[in-house]
């Protein structure tokens, strides 16, 4: 089947990678490439082109678009649409947002594409991802023990424990834990990683 770009278009797409309705492209024409099959969909209205394998650059480069202008500095990407970022789970239908609580978060809000959490956070729980700031793969795991329900914790926990790019181990993420304060769910978080670790040892 014939491609649905000039020569010269079908090399801007390589270039440009992602795509959002506006330039070059309204929402109309993105819909149309993806049902010919050039390009496929990433995450809200955010395209990229089916031959390239998709990144934590992307991903985390098209959450970055659903993030309002005004925020986008103050805010870090955290629980399951940092696992998201990482590969390691379905992309989240809102965005769930971090604010250090050592900022004020008066001004900021939650939006209809994403919802605000005050946390605390250490020099080593934030990276740089894309042009947005996102959890740490450890910080990630321990927030996903903490917050998520059991049914999408244990598969992305899995997941991140099975990405050794990502360095981060079921052992450390215990002890993550075991060493947080006293918050809500840490006897739940514990429970789920020690399930976690009966279905590691059973496939070992």
């Amino acid at each position: 089947m014939a491609s649905a770009f000039p020569l010269a278009q079908q090399h801007d797409v390589r270039t440009h990678e992602l795509y959002a309705p506006g330039a070059p492209f309204t929402w109309a024409e993105l819909q149309s490439m993806a049902a010919d099959g050039v390009l496929q969909p990433l995450h809200g209205k955010s395209f990229v082109p089916s031959w390239p394998a998709i990144t934590p650059r992307l991903r985390a480069r098209a959450a970055a678009l659903l993030v309002p202008d005004r925020i986008r500095t103050k805010v870090i990407a955290g629980r399951m649409t940092a696992a998201w970022i990482y590969g390691c789970a379905e992309a989240p239908e809102r965005l769930s947002l971090l604010v250090d609580a050592k900022h004020r978060i008066s001004s900021l809000r939650s939006t209809r594409e994403c919802i605000l959490h005050e946390v605390r956070l250490g020099q080593m729980d934030v990276v740089s991802i894309g042009g947005l700031l996102v959890t740490s793969p450890l910080r990630t795991a321990v927030d996903v023990a903490l917050h998520v329900e059991t049914d999408r914790a244990l598969p992305a926990l899995k997941s991140i424990l099975s990405m050794e790019d990502l360095g981060v181990r079921l052992r450390l993420v215990t002890l993550a834990v075991e060493a947080s304060p006293r918050v809500p769910f840490k006897k739940a978080a514990l429970r789920k990683l020690a399930a976690l670790a009966r279905v590691v040892e059973t496939a070992a």
